[in-house]
């Protein structure tokens, strides 16, 4: 019978041959400088992919040592290993893989090394994270993850319920191209669940390390300015009391937590506005949809912060 989703993605190999499955697996994802040899039990490797153009789920097994570098990727790749041991980066970079927690691969690129090891791999499309991204305020061309991040245990929840979901529907050859299509937009959510975007425009103090408290609860605004997010929730968040909250907001970012908020969705709609059409794009629309219901308010407010009216911007666009 022919597949009902021709654009779908259905690969397996193995091999017992270290040389074949090193050049494999180099070939596959671009590396460089790959390297293999045996461990002290027999040497055995296999590999399977399914999924789509979108995202893929991909599953390695290696019982042997590799390592290599891999170069920079315009995809996003969320890892984790099952057994086996695992280093990714190097120095004050590295990341030790702890066994079934998800490590987002840096999209620089970085050395690894690895042993005896199965692991899982999902792997999204850069335009497809894109999309949904950009329905939560990123601009096109702004993508970036941060993979120093370690998620917390709801993230790591909602990720690993839409990755069993996921499977379990991509791996049905009957899967329609529609409902193949709405797994890749629940990896996308739950990968932008697990990690924040990187903000381009933080203020550079917030970089340094005596502001990482202040940095995740800017980080948690730029990734839930579209939600009901509230002054308590960025507190909690940040692991900081209101009243530090306060303090933090106003010495690194010259403004209220509030006010942050309205400053980053005021930003938002500067973005729809720009990017819509002007004999289609409804100004208050658009405004109640960042949580903007007085429109004489928010004419000012955007005024104040954007030097023009909202009219203007949506008449440039």
């Amino acid at each position: 019978m022919d597949d009902p989703n021709p654009t779908r993605v259905q690969e397996a190999t193995q091999s017992t041959d270290l040389d074949v499955a090193r050049d494999f697996l180099a070939e596959a994802y671009a590396g460089q400088q790959w390297s293999a040899d045996q461990t002290r039990q027999p040497f055995s490797f296999r590999y399977t992919a399914v999924g789509d153009r979108s995202m893929t789920l991909r599953t390695i097994r290696f019982d042997g040592h590799l390592d290599g570098v891999m170069t920079p990727s315009e995809d996003f790749v969320v890892q984790w290993t099952t057994k086996g041991t695992a280093t990714i980066g190097t120095g004050d970079d590295q990341v030790r893989m702890e066994p079934g927690r998800p490590q987002l691969w840096p999209q620089q690129g970085a050395v690894f090394s690895y042993d005896d090891y199965d692991q899982r791999i999902v792997q999204v499309n850069r335009a497809a994270l894109e999309t949904v991204a950009g329905e939560r305020g990123t601009a096109p061309g702004a993508l970036r993850l941060d993979h120093t991040v370690r998620p917390d245990d709801r993230a790591l929840q909602v990720w690993r319920s839409s990755v069993q979901l996921i499977s379990h529907t991509v791996m049905d050859r009957q899967a329609s191209p529609l409902l193949q299509a709405e797994m890749g937009r629940l990896g996308a959510l739950a990968l932008l669940e697990l990690y924040p975007v990187v903000s381009a425009s933080l203020p550079a103090d917030l970089l340094l390390p005596k502001n990482s408290h202040v940095r995740t609860a800017v980080e948690y605004v730029h990734e839930h300015a579209h939600l009901p997010i509230t002054t308590a929730d960025v507190a909690s968040v940040a692991n900081l009391s209101l009243r530090a909250l306060q303090h933090a907001f106003q010495r690194t970012v010259a403004m209220s937590p509030n006010g942050y908020i309205r400053h980053v969705r005021l930003d938002r709609v500067r973005d729809a506005l720009l990017a819509g059409d002007p004999a289609t794009t409804n100004i208050a629309v658009v405004a109640r949809h960042w949580g903007f219901a007085h429109a004489g308010r928010f004419s000012a407010s955007y005024a104040e912060q954007h030097g023009e009216y909202p009219r203007d911007t949506l008449r440039r666009s």
